[in-house]
């Protein structure tokens, strides 16, 4: 019987290839979708997953994400220090500051023509960038990878630190975006830029996630930094802490909270909150959960339809089955078969189809991330459109006199 189901389903190639591609749009927007919303969400919280080597991180009470900068005094670094538990505790900047540039690029002749010579552009470049301060001393919260240079170049004069997506902005046309090339990314050491009045020299390139923001990304000294950037009375953002060995982090971070009266949380526990802040607080969940339903919908109209009236074509062989004295439960498993059979088609060669969609746009501005949780979610959801659009043809099939066979 499960043979004859498959050929029954095979049979009109037409309306077969209209339920898998039914399924197949549901199970590519639901996963395509998903996968972006994940990344976006990611990128709110990138910097904190940037950071190692610390366990809490301190702030002020009102903060709710981590671009929500609230500036304290420097004195509340000693207090951290000073709470029981607390191994090691570092300050850390976090804000923005405004690079500016000059640069140079060849202009196409006007008209154009192959004998008419280029000139030499000048272009003043002014571009806000994401400025991290690191503890003077240790350097805690460097990035995980550098391309080019020395971790211990921070210490010179005016150093700085630029991540390699951020050339593309600081040095527009120059190809900075999308090479890894050490040789090439070697050629924008030593540049100069100007912040808050100041001079600063790319010492190195990193490589650092991207952020919900697109601006670049500035690594410094916190010392340097707080001359980067316009003064201001509290220049401390955030203190990194590390908890003493046997030491529970969420309960020092308590006492940290107790004793000072400051916000601290782990570093997982700040990854959350960002992000529920985000889902909270934005129209991003709304907006794509939209689509999500949208496409599971129309995946439901189009597979329910089609499905349908392939099942009302088939009426006459259902008769001829039941005439035989197959039961109503028989024919209710084969139709769950071809149900199931169209369902996992969708639902691969969907999937598929977002995995390659993600694979194309890896590297680019799209965020996109599949966690292992979205594929048994779509699965899902394709599972309870096969079950919409069998119910009706179930019952269809279920009250259907064998008799019919026989009229002409």
């Amino acid at each position: 019987m499960n043979w004859i189901a498959l050929r029954m389903l095979t049979g009109d190639k037409a309306k077969f290839l209209g339920i898998v591609l039914g399924l197949t749009f549901a199970a590519m927007l639901i996963a395509q979708q998903g996968s972006i919303f994940c990344g976006l969400m990611l990128r709110t919280c990138a910097q904190i997953e940037d950071i190692t080597g610390a366990d809490l991180w301190v702030m002020d009470p009102n903060v709710s994400f981590v671009d929500d900068v609230k500036p304290m005094i420097e004195a509340n670094l000693y207090r951290v220090r000073g709470v029981e538990g607390v191994e090691w505790a570092v300050p850390l900047y976090k804000g923005q500051g405004r690079a500016k540039l000059t640069t140079w690029h060849w202009a196409e002749p006007r008209p154009k023509s192959p004998t008419s010579p280029r000139t030499k552009v000048q272009q003043e470049i002014i571009e806000q960038v994401v400025m991290l301060g690191l503890d003077d001393e240790t350097l805690v919260g460097l990035p995980r990878k550098l391309w080019v240079g020395d971790f211990r170049d921070l210490w010179r004069p005016d150093a700085i630190i630029v991540d390699r997506v951020g050339l593309r902005k600081l040095f527009p046309g120059q190809g900075g975006e999308s090479s890894t090339d050490p040789e090439f990314l070697k050629s924008f050491l030593g540049r100069e830029l100007e912040m808050n009045d100041r001079r600063a020299v790319i010492v190195g390139i990193c490589e650092a996630s991207r952020t919900f923001q697109t601006f670049p990304v500035v690594y410094t000294t916190y010392s340097r930094a707080k001359l980067f950037i316009p003064q201001e009375r509290k220049p401390m953002t955030f203190v990194l802490a590390k908890t003493k060995p046997n030491e529970s982090p969420e309960e020092v971070a308590q006492k940290i909270e107790q004793a000072t009266g400051l916000k601290a949380k782990t570093s997982k526990q700040f990854v959350w909150m960002t992000i529920n802040y985000y889902l909270k607080f934005t129209g991003i969940p709304i907006n794509f959960g939209i689509t999500v339903v949208l496409g599971f919908l129309v995946g439901t109209a189009i597979a329910g339809q089609t499905f349908y009236n392939f099942t009302l074509e088939n009426l006459k062989q259902f008769g001829a089955l039941k005439a035989m004295g197959l039961s109503n439960m028989r024919i209710v498993g084969m139709i769950l078969l071809q149900a199931a059979v169209t369902g996992l088609l969708g639902f691969g060669l969907g999937v598929g189809a977002a995995a390659w969609f993600g694979r194309a746009t890896q590297g680019g501005e799209l965020a996109f991330y599949t966690p292992w949780q979205l594929l048994p979610i779509t699965g899902a959801a394709i599972v309870l459109i096969c079950i919409l659009a069998s119910i009706l043809c179930v019952r269809r099939v279920v009250v259907l006199e064998p008799a019919i066979v026989f009229r002409g």
